[in-house]
Formats: structure tokens, sequence, C-alpha cells
């Protein structure tokens, strides 16, 4: 214990040795700063302190109260103040002269234990508050947005962050902020047994924590990239998931240098949920990419080229599963000099959606190049998919369009309207008649898909898609078209070019897989697909 003297006109506070040693100050540290001795204190306790210190200086009394600091090993320490208030001549209070004193076995276990009750309580809802959040993350792209967020960082009052996974025998870095990025240029991608700490900590399966002069001391490499910065220390949480190291996660700090132990805890128990966050993104990436690929492997391998018309196509997966779907699009010149076009969904997102909608669009083909019209060819296509081992349906549009003439006969199975964009930068649906989904039982199939007769002037887009372009923002369909209308007023004339228009405005979290296909008539013969 020992005496301080806390001087009113000045501000300034003096310590004797024995009260400095209560409040953690090494010798010769302390020069009076008031606020020096404030950052001492945990932040819950100091309204508290500051209004027990008003209140006596208002009466002129002598108070006494209790309040923790933190020591600079991380510990929380009890500490009890006993102070008197003097006045000076006209009665203003001129200075608090007391005592400070260690207050710990005074107060005993049992509020040790509250304290520590209290940390493990903030540690929980820390934890359980940034699980929450990571259970949400589907994508590596969605976790690296998490991590390198701002709430993120306000958590743990990092001023940056890096991610780092390990493929097979080398560790790479997937997103660094607070960094130099020559950093990311030149070491981001190393073998796991390099002399780098975040190298060190995968191997390991260690946490650690690198101070700034750890960096310049231990690891000459990286030190000329650490130099330049204000960074002071370096929090590494190594990842692992099924027993087999996966990454790690380096939380960067300026100022800091020490980490308390209820710090390093809170940290550990968020690198368990991290680790299982990142083993589910990466393993969602994987499947996704398999799944696009077994899908973009049953569309047409290339779009014709064919005179006087000009094709774009796109097909965008689904980006809240990974699940192949049933959307197709198809083109094919015919031996009259007409081309038939087709967009189709058949519902359902497994494998079984793709199998049948890889068999439908084969027999739409087939059926179309033997010359049948239109409507045979869907009537045709019902009975096709309503006699296949399924219980699924599809919907369709299919158009013949003669490039020379303009004409063209369309026919729609419970699918949206197409819309035709004019050189004008207008663009209205095709309010054709519709027969009901392919595959449903008919008495008699040659009425149920009537035909609709256009004629599309030069430079007029013809634009079928499948539903999810209309429902992709979970409004309703009317608003969805209304949306799609505006994009093809105001986008480019180039089919290919507004294609990438309408599938760069889809939102993050379409719910479902989408087919497009344009067709501008009036143009030189080509084709776009990306």
């Amino acid at each position: 214990m020992g005496g301080f003297l806390w001087d009113m006109g000045s501000g300034r506070i003096a310590l004797t040795p024995g009260a400095a040693v209560a409040l953690d100050f090494p010798p010769g540290e302390f020069v009076g700063e008031i606020e020096a001795v404030r950052d001492r204190l945990l932040a819950e306790d100091l309204p508290g302190v500051l209004d027990d210190a008003v209140a006596a200086l208002a009466a002129a009394s002598d108070y006494g109260t209790y309040f923790r600091v933190r020591s600079r090993d991380g510990r929380v320490r009890w500490v009890h103040a006993q102070a008197s208030v003097r006045r000076d001549e006209e009665g203003r209070p001129a200075r608090v002269v007391g005592t400070v004193r260690s207050a710990d076995a005074e107060l005993g276990h049992a509020a040790r234990q509250g304290v520590l009750a209290s940390e493990w309580r903030h540690q929980s809802d820390v934890v359980q508050a940034i699980g929450a959040e990571l259970a949400q993350v589907l994508t590596v792209d969605d976790l690296l947005a998490f991590f390198t967020g701002q709430p993120f960082l306000d958590v743990f009052g990092a001023s940056g962050v890096v991610l780092s996974v390990l493929d097979q025998d080398r560790r790479q870095l997937l997103a660094t902020t607070g960094l130099p990025a020559e950093l990311l240029r030149d070491l981001g991608t190393e073998r796991v047994d390099a002399d780098l700490p975040i190298a060190e900590a995968i191997r390991t399966q260690q946490a650690m924590y690198v101070t700034r002069e750890d960096v310049r001391d231990r690891y000459p490499r990286l030190w000329p990239y650490i130099e330049p910065t204000v960074l002071t220390s370096t929090a590494i949480i190594p990842f692992a998931a099924q027993g087999r190291p996966t990454g790690a996660l380096s939380i960067l700090y300026e100022g800091k240098r020490v980490f308390s132990a209820e710090e390093r805890n809170l940290m550990l128990a968020f690198g368990s949920a991290a680790a299982q966050a990142l083993e589910r993104a990466l393993l969602y990436d994987r499947e996704h990419a398999m799944s696009v690929a077994l899908q973009q492997a049953m569309l047409p391998g290339h779009i014709p080229q064919v005179p006087g018309v000009r094709l774009a196509v796109r097909y965008q997966p689904a980006r809240g599963g990974h699940q192949v779907g049933g959307d197709w699009y198809d083109a094919m010149p015919l031996p009259d000099g007409t081309l038939a076009v087709v967009v189709g969904d058949v519902q359902g997102h497994d494998v079984h959606a793709a199998a049948v909608m890889g068999q439908l669009r084969a027999a739409f083909r087939a059926y179309a190049t033997e010359g049948h019209s239109p409507s045979a060819i869907m009537a045709r296509a019902s009975a096709y998919l309503r006699d296949m081992d399924t219980d699924l349906l599809a919907t369709c549009a299919c158009a013949h369009l003669d490039p020379r003439t303009g004409s063209g006969r369309l026919v729609r199975a419970g699918h949206p309207y197409p819309i035709v964009k004019g050189p004008d930068r207008h663009s209205a649906p095709v309010e054709a008649a519709g027969g009901l989904p392919l595959g449903l039982p008919r008495p008699d199939a040659a009425d149920d898909y009537p035909t609709t007769h256009i004629r599309l002037r030069a430079g007029d887009t013809l634009v079928l898609f499948t539903d999810g372009l209309l429902e992709s923002r979970g409004s309703d369909l009317d608003s969805g078209e209304h949306r799609l209308r505006a994009l093809l007023d105001d986008g480019p004339d180039d089919p290919g070019d507004l294609a990438d228009l309408i599938v760069s405005d889809l939102e993050r979290g379409q719910a479902d897989d989408i087919a497009i296909l344009l067709a501008r008539v009036g143009d030189g013969a080509g084709a776009d697909r990306p």
C-alpha cells in the first residue's frame, strides 16, 4: 500500500512507491498523469469511482471505494482507495490526499470467483454471437467478408486480419487487411515448414502471440514488411478439422503488446467455431464447383451461328445451395432455314432433376430437327416426360424464328412470357397463349399448346428466361418483370453485353437457377456464350 496526492489545480497525481506497486506501475514509469491511472481501471468500474470522487468533492468529505485494475500480465486485481478532500482558503477543493492498497486478500475467494464468472459470461456471449454469425456463412468469400468486416475487428479491438488456408503442404493467404500488399504478393504462398509465424502455428497447432520485437528477432524474412507498419502484436489461431490442420487466422493489433489469460481463452474458443466455418465453406465451394460443372456439361456444347440472328445465352446457378438444377437453353438451326430456340425448367434441384433435364433437352432437339411445329414439339415432349420414370414436371417456352422475314411461332408450357426488346429501347412481354406444364396427363394433347404468331423487326431482341430471373430478389413475378424490363430498356443492344448486365444484376442470395437466351434479329450471324 502507499499514499497519493491529487492536486486539483494542475490535475496531476503523485504516488508513493507503495501506491505505484498497488496500481502495478513499474518504478519510474508513472509521471503524474491522471489518464495513466484511469487506464489501469476496468472500464465497467470507472463510472462508479468517478461518481464517488465527485460526491466527495461536492461535500468536502472523506470517502473510500473499491475498484479493479488489470495488471500488465493480464490478471484482474482488487484495489481499495481511502481519501480526504482538502480545501483552499476560499473553501474550494484544492487536493485529495489518501491511501491506495491491494484488496485481493480482503475481498477473498468469493469476490474473485464473481469476477471470473463475469469474465466467463462475457466470453461465452462473444463466442455465441460470433458462432451465430459464422453459422450463416456459406462460401469462402462470405467468410473472408466476415473476418475483414469492421464488426468483427471491433469485437477483438483489432486493426486487421490475415486468413490462411492449408493446401496439401503449402500455406496460402486468402485475405489480408492492415498489412502491406507486397507481403501478400511475396509471401502469399509458402510451404508449411517455412520459417514464418503463421506456418509455425499451423505446423505446431499451437496458438501464438507474437510481438513486433519477436518478428524482428526471430523471423528475418517477415521483418522488412512489418518494420514500416505500426503493428505491435499479432494473435495467430490455428485451425483444424477432423484432426488435420486446415489454416489459421491472424488478428493484428496496433498498440497492444500483452494478451490476458481471458483474451487468450476467448480467442481459442472462437478458433474452434471459426475452424468449423472454414471447413464448411471449403466443402461448399468444392461441391458447388462440381455441381456447376455437371450442369454446364449437360447444356449445349456450343451455340450455332445463324445468318441474320445474333444469339447470347447464360446459365447462372443458384447461390443459396450447391445442388444442380433443371434449367436449360438450346438453339437449333432447321433444314428450312429457320431457327428453333428453347428455354426450359425441370422442377427440382438435385441430380435427378438435372438428368431429366438432359434427356428432355435431347428430346426437344430430336423433335425439332425432325421438322415438327413448336406446338407438336411441346405435345411430344410432354408425352415423353410423362412416360419417363419420374414424377417431375417441366415448364418451357419454344419459338421458331425466320431470320429472313422476322416472323415466328411461339409456344409456352406453364412458362413466363417472353419479352421483346425493341431498337427504340422499349421492351414489352409477348402475351402468348400457353398450355399446362410438360408431363401432366391429358386426354387429348393435340390442342394443349396453342401457337402465337409474332413478327420481329430488324433490331428486335427476343428474350427467353426461366422464372428464377423474376424471383431472384424474393419479390413477386410482376415486380421481377418490371425490374427486368427496366434493365432491358436501359441496357446495351448487343445480346452478349445485355446478358452480362442481366446476370450482374442478380442479387447475391439468388435462390433458383437461371437460364437466359437472347436472339436479336436483323444482325449478322453470330453467337455469344461465356
